[in-house]
């Protein structure tokens, strides 16, 4: 019990210290709305294009393993007669 109190004072007492620490006259860095909505929609076309070739890799699997199980169903049905 005492070791989470102790925990939670450090975390506490480190999370402060880096606000202190840090210089409060520089300023922040901007980033231009512009740029954060060219991020976001190249994010979303990769994420897009991700899906759609895995879509169509596994389309094209699971159409061959259909015509594998195709020509072996007619092979065998061929065999039977």
């Amino acid at each position: 019990m005492a070791y989470n109190k102790f925990f939670i004072f450090a975390l506490f007492f480190f999370c402060n210290l880096t606000g202190a620490l840090t210089d409060t006259s520089a300023s922040c860095y901007r980033i231009e709305p512009g740029t954060i909505a060219g991020i976001i929609c190249a994010d979303v076309l990769l994420t897009l294009l991700i899906v759609i070739v895995t879509y169509r890799c596994a389309s094209f699997r699971r159409q061959k393993i259909d015509n594998a199980d195709k020509v072996y169903m007619n092979v065998r049905a061929n065999c039977k007669s």
